[in-house]
């Protein structure tokens, strides 16, 4: 099937793009929420649940960043530049980085101009040894992007202060707590893992037609805790839907991906 071929998003059904206030607003407190129960966790020594806090901080991250920067929630414009701010605080990245690279991403994957996609040409190994790189070349490439944009070069500048003011934030209360710290350091390692998750995985075994451009993921327990990521293909056909409104979406494409005999991969 040719990328021709697919449904309208409009024959697909309008209510994919419908949200409520709900649907718009809970995910936008839940990065900040996680993070707070991961700090409590380390403060606390129990690290196995700081662990899982900090699995569920990266993961309503990614759905909250992608519907803001996709403009998928109906926010304003001024809202959307707040929210790619603070989206991203909880994990110390670039939220208007991201979305610079992302929407280049979408745009011309598999291209090699692709910086954010290029995870996804390279062997594993090579992209676990350029994980501690990864988020900085991004953020460069976007710097230089912005040349003409001295507003999102404030952003990007207040951005980039983030990871070196929540070390300077740890040092000072060390000596009443080392949570800070810890979580700091727990989310910069983390982070070097983003283009094996977020890019190789999602995206291996590509070919040139946009329908075979990433992978679609079924279960009960991971697909809804990584909704853009498990839903990946979907997403990618149609950037513009909602994250709660990808599963059904996956639901109303399952006959047109059965025709291209598309791979669905099942997990728990």
């Amino acid at each position: 099937m040719s990328n021709s071929n697919l449904p309208k998003i409009d024959q697909l059904g309008a209510d994919l793009l419908e949200t409520n206030v709900w649907q718009r607003w809970q995910p936008v407190v839940m990065p900040t929420f996680w993070g707070l129960i991961c700090l409590i966790t380390l403060h606390l020594n129990s690290y196995w649940l700081a662990g899982l806090s900090l699995v569920l901080v990266f993961s309503a991250t990614s759905t909250s960043t992608h519907d803001v920067l996709h403009g998928s929630l109906g926010l304003s414009r001024r809202m959307t530049e707040w929210l790619l701010f603070f989206l991203a605080v909880p994990i110390l990245e670039s939220g208007h980085a991201y979305r610079m690279t992302h929407l280049f991403h979408h745009k011309v994957f598999p291209g090699h101009e692709d910086l954010e996609g290029r995870a996804a040409h390279e062997p594993i190994w090579k992209v676990l040894l350029g994980g501690p790189t990864f988020l900085p070349k991004l953020w460069l490439w976007s710097w230089n992007k912005a040349a003409r944009m001295p507003i999102q070069r404030r952003w990007l500048i207040a951005e980039a202060l983030l990871p070196f003011l929540a070390l300077v934030l740890g040092w000072l209360v060390w000596p009443l707590t080392h949570s800070v710290l810890i979580y700091v350091l727990m989310v910069g390692i983390a982070s070097w893992f983003y283009p094996v998750f977020a890019v190789h995985l999602p995206h291996k075994h590509f070919e040139d037609d946009q329908i075979t451009h990433a992978w679609t993921v079924r279960g009960r327990i991971l697909p809804k805790l990584f909704l853009p990521l498990a839903y990946h293909l979907e997403h990618h056909l149609y950037p513009m839907v909602p994250s709660h409104n990808l599963p059904k979406l996956a639901e109303r494409l399952r006959p047109y991906l059965a025709e291209d005999k598309v791979r669905v991969i099942h997990v728990p």
